[in-house]
């Protein structure tokens, strides 16, 4: 077994540690402690096989933790792991004069936490093994010894095989820097002599200048009579190729104690670093394009901040949102708007200067970061640069398609100090951009009355549209998987606004939200949901639900049980067949009362969800107290899970609760066979999607439903 040691003030990170240590092997054993005094105290008595520590707690750092821990008689070679938010050089120095093995960089990735934990278990057990079987060979060759000559000789024999058959590098060096042993896995990689170089000096084996810095720390161990802790080093081998190793250096002591040589042995982790840099390209780009990702975009943008206050540098950030490439996705496919995206990506790469950076955001959305930016007409230059490239991109796999852009332009320092300010900014002013008809670029305005003038047109907008009834519903297939049926759709808003058509809702909800109008709006959608869902009714006479997304304003009122029985008892419509979906945001500032109100609302035969489940912190916490019907799993975890090992966990969890709580569970997002079969092979009840169809208009959807108006209205007649 292996007994791993979890050492975190935080319970959240103690918890998730403790869960990646134990999905190592089967084996594993965690004690996690929030006291690095505690741990102390109980580390006095009981020998871990690799400890993980977070570098600022209360009493006392993971430095001196490490300190300490050192100092406890059988814990010199143990493997010490520390977490630490800090990038200076100065934290990790004290660390490593500490006594600390390795380190991961908070947030940590949770594939280079098991990797790395793996690794350095795997050469502590053989640490262990090597030295519990050099005990028992040498208490065997001193009980020979007093018996006869050739069963000394003939152990010896024993132990250099036992040594040879260890997937490590393994020598022994005299205190004075002389070569005792090498083993056959140092030979075979070295190509030296394992006789021929006993009694050589040490350089021998690793050359010059690394032999140098090997008899510096084997010095150090024989002042000391303390084995170092691992360190990574690269070592060429025969062949000229250059491997990394983990490498770790222990006392060989005489009968009096003394120390008599130095073990050095080295475990080949090439692999690992390949595995460990494959890891980062992925966590740092788009899995689409190659192109850097989001996170590593502001990475960048960081450095270029902190480069800019040295040296008074400029620098701008491009947001770019293609236009219209839904009608792309419509004509193509989404395979098709896939690569059109990744030839999009691909122009622009090849557009912009090698010390400039092009990432993609997400969708059809770009960012650009511009340096050795002088004023604001660089950065109109290179917008226009942006929209020509697009432009060039028209005519597509056969396709005549139209390709512009919107640029939005957020300038450091002037429109942000930091990366996500300018972010924000960037995006502002590319939504300005794309507002005036897209095909070209707007820089970002800092001016708070003109940001003022635009919130009031689109109010003043916004009061229109409900009077004048320009807001219609659009209706999305929900799909029971086991019989593979349509049993209801998702009410999906959408704003006819003159001038510009068909408007979604990320582009006015957010501002009725902030100005109150949502409420109304609320209470139109959910009304006029109703009224439309009545009517489904098929042939058969089977009949479909409809679903609803509630505003959190609209439960701030506390007039919701009173708002859905009006809307039912107005429209007809059986409450069975009305299914109200929330998300966390709902029940943030008043548990308690919305709990309250969803009671009221399942009395009156309603269904709840809770929508885009999983994405939260406390989305466990809301499943287990809230009374809900169904969890709709979050696309962002469909769209990756074939890919993502992560998200595959996270949603058979989810199906896992859901069916645990006596749930419905439905996936969001389904656009493939694949991701529908593996939806399906996770036990997931119901989904919905692109792949199913689109959001449509209630004529059209009443069409892919089968559902007939008339023959509906006629039958509730005759039952009248």
């Amino acid at each position: 077994m292996s007994l791993i040691v979890i050492v975190d003030d935080r319970v959240t990170n103690r918890n998730i540690f403790t869960k990646l240590a134990a999905s190592i092997a089967e084996d594993v054993i965690v004690h996690s402690f929030g006291d690095p005094v505690e741990a102390l105290a109980w580390l006095e008595f009981n020998t871990p096989d690799l400890i993980v520590t977070d570098f600022k707690m209360p009493h006392f750092d993971g430095a001196e933790l490490i300190r300490r821990f050192r100092q406890i008689p059988k814990a010199a070679d143990i493997p010490v792991v520390v977490i630490t938010v800090y990038e200076e050089r100065s934290f990790r120095l004290r660390a490593l004069e500490a006594g600390a093995t390795d380190f991961l960089h908070s947030p940590v990735d949770h594939h280079e936490f098991v990797t790395r934990a793996r690794n350095l278990l795997k050469l502590r057990h053989q640490q262990v093994l090597l030295e519990s079987r050099a005990d028992s060979l040498e208490k065997k060759l001193e009980d020979s010894e007093r018996t006869r000559v050739h069963a000394l000789r003939d152990s010896r024999e024993r132990l250099a095989q036992v040594i040879d058959t260890l997937p490590v590098m393994i020598s022994a060096s005299s205190a004075g820097g002389d070569v005792l042993f090498v083993n056959g896995q140092q030979a075979g990689f070295t190509g030296i002599d394992p006789v021929a170089v006993i009694g050589a000096p040490v350089a021998m084996l690793f050359g010059e200048e690394q032999g140098a810095r090997h008899c510096a720390l084997d010095r150090m161990v024989v002042e000391t009579g303390k084995a170092l802790p691992p360190y990574e080093e690269e070592i060429t081998g025969k062949d000229g190729e250059k491997n990394i190793f983990l490498t770790t250096k222990s006392p060989l002591r005489d009968p009096a104690g003394g120390v008599s040589g130095i073990l050095t042995s080295s475990l080949d982790i090439t692999a690992r670093k390949k595995i460990e840099a494959h890891l980062r390209h992925l966590a740092q780009h788009d899995s689409l394009t190659g192109l850097p990702n989001r996170g590593l975009l502001l990475e960048r943008m960081r450095s270029l901040i902190v480069r800019a206050r040295r040296g008074d540098q400029r620098f701008a950030l491009h947001m770019v949102d293609l236009d219209g490439f839904k009608a792309v996705n419509d004509r193509l496919g989404h395979s098709g708007g896939d690569r059109f995206i990744q030839m999009i990506g691909a122009r622009l790469s090849g557009s912009i200067r090698e010390h400039d950076t092009l990432a993609r955001i997400g969708g059809d959305e770009f960012a650009l970061l511009q340096t050795h930016v002088v004023n604001g007409e660089d950065a109109a230059e290179f917008a226009g640069r942006i929209l020509a490239t697009v432009a060039g991109c028209s005519g597509f796999e056969g396709a005549p398609l139209r390709a512009t852009c919107s640029v939005g332009i957020a300038m450091h320092p002037d429109d942000g100090a930091d990366p996500e300010t300018l972010l924000k900014n960037a995006d502002f002013a590319m939504y300005r951009a794309k507002a005036e008809r897209g095909n070209g670029f707007s820089f970002y305005e800092a001016d708070l009355h003109a940001r003022a003038r635009r919130d009031a047109a689109l109010d003043t907008d916004l009061r229109s549209a409900i009077q004048n009834k320009e807001f219609i519903l659009y209706y999305q297939p929900q799909i029971d998987l086991a019989t593979g049926a349509i049993f209801g759709a998702e009410a999906l808003l959408r704003w006819h606004r003159p001038g510009a058509g068909i408007v979604a809702p990320g582009a006015f909800l957010g501002r009725a939200e902030e100005n109150g109008l949502i409420v109304a709006i609320n209470e139109w959608v959910l009304r006029e949901a109703c009224r439309e869902a009545k009517t489904w009714l098929r042939p058969d006479g089977k009949a479909l639900s409809v679903s609803v997304n509630m505003s959190p304003v609209q439960f701030q009122k506390r007039n919701v049980p009173l708002l859905v029985a009006n809307a039912l008892a107005e429209s007809g419509l059986d409450a069975r067949r009305l299914d109200l979906e929330i998300t966390e945001g709902v029940v943030l500032k008043d548990f308690e009362a919305v709990a309250h109100d969803l009671r009221k609302l399942l009395d009156l035969g309603v269904k709840i969800s809770i929508d885009d489940f999983g994405t939260g912190y406390s989305s466990l916490n809301y499943a287990s107290r809230l009374p809900v019907n169904r969890l709709k799993i979050d696309q962002s975890f469909v769209r990756n899970l074939q890919s993502e090992t992560n998200d595959a966990a996270i949603v058979r969890a989810i199906v896992t609760l859901g069916h645990s709580l006596g749930l419905r569970v439905l996936a969001e997002g389904i656009e493939t066979a694949g991701q529908l079969a593996a939806m399906r092979a996770e036990g997931c009840d119901e989904a919905q999607g692109y792949f199913f169809g689109r959001p449509v208009p209630a004529e059209e959807f009443r069409k892919i439903a089968g559902v007939s108006v008339m023959a509906a209205r006629g039958r509730q007649s005759a039952a009248g």
